[in-house]
């Protein structure tokens, strides 16, 4: 299956940025104030006063492949991550991500392996090949699993089995960004060289948050240039 996104709550916006910013002066609202706003945001923005972007808070339920999984923890700054964990619980849903743009690179001649065949002896395609290795690894996974638990226990059992799962196996993570840290994320992973994966998943981040409904970050997208 595909990595996938969703926004399930947030709170905040270009108000309530500008309004933490003001605290130092006077939080009273005026019709000039609330003018000021955007000019106010790309200020703060441009100049990196950024403590007022932690105010807000966008919160996401993410599926995504174990490589997307530890781009997502390393180099975080305020970010909190909760995940589906291998170690409390079977992963009985042998999720798994299969990249898209292997779909037509075939296997070159001379190559040989039992996994570069189908059931009908016609050659898979690369993609075909990490579909058929991967299932390998979650059946051996469950088996394993189920032969360790009367000797380690089930804890143990639990935590060394996932040794089967490949790095394309996809877990379940909660995360949540303040707008500060989801810029310090975005500025990283949609770079053009980040790994495509990761980039994707930042992408359809930022664009559910474009189109929450009356698009209450609309200046601050702006004022970091997003």
């Amino acid at each position: 299956m595909n990595n996938t996104v969703k926004l399930i709550g947030w709170y905040g916006s270009d108000l309530t940025h500008a309004q933490s910013a003001w605290t130092s002066t006077s939080r009273d609202l005026t019709e000039d104030k609330v003018k000021r706003i955007p000019q106010l945001l790309n200020m703060l923005a441009e100049n990196g006063h950024h403590t007022p972007f932690e105010k807000s808070s966008l919160h996401f339920l993410v599926t995504c492949d174990q490589a997307s999984h530890i781009h997502l923890l390393k180099h975080r700054v305020g970010v909190s991550v909760n995940g589906e964990s291998a170690r409390y619980k079977e992963l009985t849903e042998d999720k798994t991500y299969l990249p898209s743009d292997w779909t037509q690179i075939q296997i070159s001649k001379g190559h040989t392996n039992e996994f570069f065949y189908d059931d009908d002896g016609n050659v898979n395609s690369w993609v075909g090949v990490l579909n058929s290795y991967t299932s390998l690894g979650n059946t051996l996974y469950h088996q394993c699993l189920e032969d360790l638990t009367p000797v380690l226990g089930r804890k143990r059992a639990k935590e060394s089995a996932r040794f089967f799962k490949t790095m394309n196996s996809q877990i379940t993570m909660d995360v949540m960004f303040n707008w500060r840290s989801f810029y310090h994320f975005l500025s990283l992973r949609m770079k053009d060289d980040a790994q495509k994966e990761i980039r994707e998943i930042a992408q359809q981040m930022l664009h559910q948050v474009k189109n929450i409904e009356n698009n209450p970050f609309k200046y601050t997208i702006k004022a970091f240039s997003l």
